[in-house]
C-alpha cells in the first residue's frame, strides 16, 4: 500500500488526460466526456464496448502511455478505470511511481490533495483485508483436508488397484497404447503411474509410440 512518491515536478498539475469507457457497444460515452471536459481535460482517451474486466484495453493503454509527471489521469468513475479493487490499486499506484495524479470525479477521489490520498488510503487497506482473508481461509481449507485426509490437487488417473492390475496386463505383454486405452489415459500419464520396472518390460516399440 502506498501514496504518494515525492516528485521533482513542479507541483501544478501539466494537463489532465481523461479515460472513458463503456461495456456494451449500445452504451454512450458522452455523459462520461462531457464531465471529464467539464473538469478541464485537455484530451479525453476511450474504450467503447469494452468490459472493464480486461486488463488491457487501448483506450487506457494510450492514456497511460501519455501521461508524464505531474499530469493526472481523470475519470467520471473508479469503475470505469477497473472493475476489480486490486487493479485499481495496482494503476493508481504505478501513476503515483511516476509522479502522476488520479482523480475520479464521482467519488470524488483525488490524490493531489490530502483527502483524497486519504481515501486511496483506505481503499488500498481494504484491498489487502480482503487478500488477507482470502489467504486466511485457503490456508485454512487446506489444513481442514490435510485432517480429514484427503488429497489436495486433482485426483490421481488411476486408482491403486488399477495401477497393480496395468502392471500384471503390461507384464503380461500388451502394448502400453493399448492399456493406456482400457484406461482411457494418455501413454505418458500410464508411464508415471504404473511401476518404472513395468515399463520398462514393454516391449521398446511400444515405449516408443508415446514420442
Amino acid at each position: 500500500m502506498k501514496y504518494r512518491v515525492e516528485s521533482t515536478a513542479p507541483s501544478a498539475t501539466r494537463q489532465k488526460i481523461g479515460y472513458a469507457r463503456v461495456s456494451t457497444g449500445e452504451q454512450t460515452l458522452q455523459p462520461q466526456t462531457l464531465a471529464l471536459e467539464a473538469a478541464g481535460c485537455s484530451r479525453i482517451l476511450t474504450d467503447h464496448g469494452i468490459s472493464g474486466a480486461k486488463f488491457i484495453r487501448p483506450g487506457l493503454s494510450e492514456a497511460l502511455a501519455q501521461l508524464q509527471e505531474g499530469d493526472m489521469l481523470v475519470v467520471w468513475r473508479l469503475d470505469r478505470l477497473g472493475r476489480s479493487l486490486p487493479h485499481l490499486i495496482a494503476i493508481i499506484n504505478d501513476l503515483a511511481d511516476r509522479g502522476i495524479e488520479f482523480k475520479s470525479l464521482t467519488e470524488s477521489i483525488d490524490t493531489s490533495s490530502s483527502g483524497g490520498r486519504l481515501v486511496f488510503h483506505m481503499m488500498a487497506a481494504l484491498a489487502e483485508f480482503e487478500r488477507s482473508l482470502i489467504s486466511e481461509r485457503t490456508r485454512a481449507g487446506m489444513l481442514a483436508a490435510r485432517i480429514r485426509g484427503s488429497r489436495m490437487g486433482r485426483p490421481p488417473a488411476l486408482t491403486a488397484a488399477q495401477k497393480q492390475e496395468a502392471v500384471h496386463i503390461i507384464q503380461g505383454g500388451q502394448p502400453l497404447s493399448v492399456v493406456a486405452a482400457r484406461y482411457n489415459v494418455h501413454i505418458r500419464t500410464l508411464r508415471r503411474a504404473i511401476a518404472l520396472e513395468a515399463v520398462e518390460a514393454a516391449p521398446d516399440g511400444d515405449l516408443r509410440q508415446d514420442n
